[in-house]
This record gives structure tokens, C-alpha cells and sequence, in this order.
């Protein structure tokens, strides 16, 4: 690419580095409120594309950004509009590039990166920044298990696994998925492996064949194992997987917050949140102090824990988590009492992974964009 744009990946590498990035985003005032380019360090605005047409007539097109330190990164759906922007930023004397492929690309970035683990397994933690999810490729000798993955990568991680001269045997989730379309069947179905889901998944209608796991279950990975650890709250099938030293809590345990226990159209928000408050302290946090939390998610605006990663271990999270340290009466409140706006179009996304409706590639891409939203406060 030439001096006037940005990749995708790049602009993502340099957020997660806590670099500064100036975003101006030409999208609608909805559009940029619901989703948008975000991180620690980001300093975004939402200036109309129409701006930006009057001042290529009127002049000014500089002061549409004022306020936001150079280079501007400029942004809009597919890289159109901003490239346009951007054009006219620089004409006026700002340094600003486009994002290529706008929106559509940052949906499409997945990073990987280590996990250290004091174990024979290798762990490593995918991130995808234009939401916040993580998941992971896990593997022993030659074999391998992929927790989490996201349909629209599935290609991606049987790749990986290829590159690294090892087999996937197991594709896994950690529960059904209300913020993004699963690719438990796409990975094993493109790497010959076994789909496995927590039993209770069969509870809530799962529609395909698949290996359910319940609590202290294993899955063989070489020398490595997975073991199931039931982690019921933000849904009723919940489970996390410990592997040597670490423990894939899916989303359980968050590095900044903890689940929201209303996503599971069944569910009794307030039970679920009582749930959730003695899976952490009779499960996850009676865990050795130096296991290594693997959350399914991140907030956007958060920084990395261990090296690139995600991570954090039990005993950093029970002292910087103020959640772990109320009460029980208090934790329900918080937890209830901080949701979010449910993840988008989260019913249909429930249905398409659980195998009661079908979606095709680009409507199952399109069914999940925007942010996770599977945490509480």
C-alpha cells in the first residue's frame, strides 16, 4: 500500500500497543455509536461524509479534525468515503491516511499471539479487535484442539494448525454463543475433527451431532489434556478448560469485568447472577493463585496482561477486580444492574449455533458485527 493508507492489521497491532491513534470516522452518528475503530489510547470523532463534500467547495477541511493529533487515521464503512477524506485532509495540510477496506476489513483482522504456560501444551490466544473476542489453539506434539473459534475464521485456524505441523482434533466451545457465529462445525468439518460442547448445550436444543463434555471431563492432546471445569452463570452449559497452569474461562472471568448472566432466554437474571458469583469463588478463584486466566473476550480498551496476550493470573485478578471482592447480595446488584445492550442480533445468533437455523458465510459475518457485549460492569 502507498503512504495514504493504512492495513487493517497494522492499524491494529498499533492499538494494542497502546500507541495513540487519532480515528475521524465518516459514517453516520448511529453507525460510529454503535461500532467503531476503538482501544486504550484512541481518540476518536464522528465528522458526516457530507462535511466533508461542503468543504471541498467551501475550504476548512482541516478544521472538521481540530482537536485530533496527527496522523489521522480516517474511517468509514469499506474505505471509500474515508479514502475521500483522508484526500481532502491532506490537501488542507493534515497528515492523514485511510483505512483500507474501512469497517469491513477491521471486521476481518485476527491476531495470534502466545500464551505462557508452565505445561508441555502450546496455548495460543487469537484476538480479534474490531470485537473483543479470543479464542485459542491449544496443541501438544502433533495434535490440537481450537477453543472458540469464530466461523469466519475457520480457514484460518486449520492453516495455523498446518503451519505449525500439527492436527486438530477437537473443535470446542465453551458455551453457545450469543455475540458471534460459532466455527466449531466449519473447523471440524474442513480439519476431520470431533465438535465438542458442554452437555448442556443438548439442554438448550442443540440441532447437530456433536461430543458434550461435563464437568472434569478430558480431551487427550499429546502429552497435554484439556479438563472440562463447569463454570455455570452467564449461561446454564458454561465451562471453562484447564490446560497445565492455565485456565480457558470462555466467558466466565474477564480480565476487567465478569460475565452478564442474562443472555439465555430462559434464564432468571438474578439466579443466574447467584450462579455466576459461586462458580467464581468456589471454582475459578480457589484455583492456585498462579494459574493464568484465558478469557473469551477483552474490552477494547484494555491492554494486554502477559506480553501481547490477554492474560492474567487468579491472583492479580482476585486483588484488581473489585467484583471478586463483594459480597454476594452486592455482586448480584452490580452485576444486574450494569448490562449492556444485548450483542447484536444475539437471538438469531443463538439459533444459528446451536444448529436450529442455517446462515451462509456473508449473512453469518454480517450477523455479528459489532462489540461482544458479554460483560457486565
Amino acid at each position: 500500500m502507498d503512504d495514504h493508507t493504512i492495513m487493517p492489521r497494522a492499524l491494529a497491532t498499533r492499538i494494542r500497543s497502546g500507541k495513540h491513534v487519532a480515528v475521524v470516522d465518516v459514517r453516520d452518528r448511529d453507525e460510529f455509536e454503535t461500532w467503531r475503530v476503538d482501544g486504550p489510547n484512541v481518540d476518536a470523532a464522528q465528522v458526516p461524509e457530507n462535511r466533508f463534500v461542503q468543504a471541498e467547495v467551501t475550504g476548512g477541511a482541516a478544521d472538521l479534525v481540530d482537536g485530533l493529533a496527527e496522523p489521522v487515521v480516517a474511517v468509514c464503512g469499506r474505505g471509500e468515503a474515508s479514502d475521500y477524506a483522508a484526500e481532502l485532509l491532506r490537501e488542507d495540510g493534515v497528515d492523514a491516511v485511510n483505512l483500507a477496506g474501512g469497517m469491513d476489513e477491521w471486521a476481518r483482522v485476527l491476531l495470534a499471539e502466545p500464551v505462557p504456560t508452565d505445561g508441555p501444551a502450546t496455548v495460543v490466544q487469537y484476538q480479534r479487535p474490531s470485537s473483543g473476542c479470543l479464542g485459542y489453539l491449544v496443541h501438544d506434539g502433533d495434535r490440537a484442539a481450537v477453543v472458540d473459534p469464530l466461523r469466519a475464521f475457520a480457514d484460518r485456524y486449520v492453516d495455523d494448525a498446518s503451519e505449525r505441523g500439527v492436527e486438530i482434533d477437537y473443535a470446542v466451545d465453551t458455551h453457545v454463543h450469543a455475540d458471534h457465529v460459532s466455527g466449531v462445525r466449519a473447523v471440524a468439518e474442513t480439519a476431520d475433527a470431533e465438535p465438542v460442547l458442554p452437555e448442556g448445550a443438548a439442554d438448550r436444543g442443540l440441532a447437530f451431532d456433536a461430543t458434550l463434555v461435563g464437568d472434569g471431563d478430558e480431551l487427550p492432546l499429546g502429552d497435554a489434556t484439556l479438563s472440562a471445569l463447569a463454570a455455570p452463570g452467564h449461561t446454564s452449559e458454561m465451562t471453562a478448560f484447564r490446560v497445565d497452569d492455565a485456565v480457558l474461562t470462555g466467558d466466565s472471568l474477564f480480565l476487567d469485568a465478569v460475565a452478564r448472566p442474562d443472555l439465555e432466554a430462559t434464564a432468571d437474571p438474578e439466579a443466574a447472577a447467584r450462579t455466576l458469583y459461586g462458580t467464581l469463588h468456589d471454582r475459578l478463584l480457589a484455583l492456585p493463585d498462579d494459574t493464568v486466566v484465558a478469557p473469551g473476550h477483552y474490552e477494547l480498551d484494555a491492554r494486554p496482561r502477559t506480553g501481547d496476550a490477554y492474560a492474567a493470573t487468579v491472583g492479580d485478578l482476585r486483588e484488581s477486580l473489585p467484583a471478586l471482592s463483594m459480597a454476594e447480595d452486592e455482586f448480584v446488584a452490580h452485576v444486574t444492574g450494569n448490562l449492556p445492550d444485548p450483542p447484536a442480533n444475539h437471538e438469531r445468533v443463538i439459533a444459528v449455533n446451536l444448529g436450529r437455523e442455517a446462515a451462509d458465510d456473508g449473512t453469518a459475518f454480517e450477523l455479528e458485527l459489532g462489540p461482544n457485549n458479554c460483560a457486565a460492569g
